[in-house]
């Protein structure tokens, strides 16, 4: 397995993503950031929880050979333990983040995709990736982004709009009906997204957090197919570059309206021999 990566923080923020890679495995996870104004109830931080629940599952996807729903479920067990004596595990806005966990075997890969961060699977044969997201948290969110949307990102007023759309999201977090993410139940890990293909049959892995998949799913700027040619032939670093120069032409969300001006970006391509 060959990996190239990149990450990048969003402009005057910590970067909240957390990727990394051992022989044959490779995790990736985005943390839900608290936006300016709001509580999470927890002293150590959204970009801790990644880092300690990231290298958490690297360390069990290399040390066990049991299901990555199982190894998901223990990871976010034992990083609530890490703070349940010092921080509110019960408060709604608990440090969560969106993981992707990757595992390649003799004969098979296998993954796992919890909440909106995708990952793209180059299979031999066919045309396009195999594109796999959890869309259940922009599913719950659009009934609340129009108030949101039309205003200036950036603006006090959409300042104060995102901080209550994230906070009305928390009430559907880890609920059924709602989305699920990692924070501190282990049951989450039963809603994450798994499969299994044929090893011989891959060609690459792309594990994308949704500040570096907005390049195809939120501006359109690429398919899902040349997103992974530019993994390819110019690096992930790149691909950051090209999002980042589209967030600059949108300062004020006209185009795109999102959330977010800048988001933390983080792109991994595992590519594989066929021989």
């Amino acid at each position: 397995m060959r990996v190239a990566f990149a990450t990048e923080a969003a402009p005057g923020r910590a970067n909240e993503d957390y990727a990394a890679i051992a022989p044959d495995v490779a995790v990736l996870l985005d943390g839900a950031g608290t936006p300016p104004g709001s509580d999470c109830g927890c002293e150590h931080g959204v970009a801790w929880f990644s880092r300690t629940l990231g290298s958490t599952l690297l360390a069990g996807m290399t040390q066990s050979t049991a299901p990555l729903q199982e190894l998901l479920g223990d990871g976010i067990k034992a990083t609530a333990s890490l703070h349940d004596d010092t921080c509110d595990l019960t408060h709604p806005g608990s440090p969560s983040a969106t993981v992707i966990m990757l595992r390649r075997t003799a004969d098979a890969l296998e993954w796992l995709v919890l909440a909106d961060s995708t990952l793209l699977l180059d299979v031999a044969g066919t045309a396009e990736p195999m594109a796999i997201t959890d869309d259940r948290e922009a599913q719950v969110g659009a009934q609340y982004r129009d108030t949101m949307d039309v205003l200036d990102s950036g603006s006090p007023e959409h300042i104060a709009a995102h901080r209550a759309y994230v906070e009305a999201m928390r009430g559907h977090r880890n609920q059924d009906g709602g989305f699920w993410v990692a924070s501190v139940d282990p049951l989450a890990s039963e809603q994450a997204l798994t499969g299994t293909v044929p090893a011989a049959t891959i060609k690459a892995a792309a594990l994308l957090s949704d500040g570096a998949s907005r390049l195809v799913d939120r501006f359109q700027l690429a398919t899902w197919r040349q997103a992974l040619d530019l993994l390819a032939t110019a690096g992930p670093a790149e691909l950051i570059k090209q999002v980042r120069t589209a967030e600059h032409s949108d300062l004020t969300g006209s185009r795109w309206p999102r959330g977010k001006t800048f988001d933390d970006a983080t792109a991994v391509l595992a590519s594989f021999s066929l021989d």
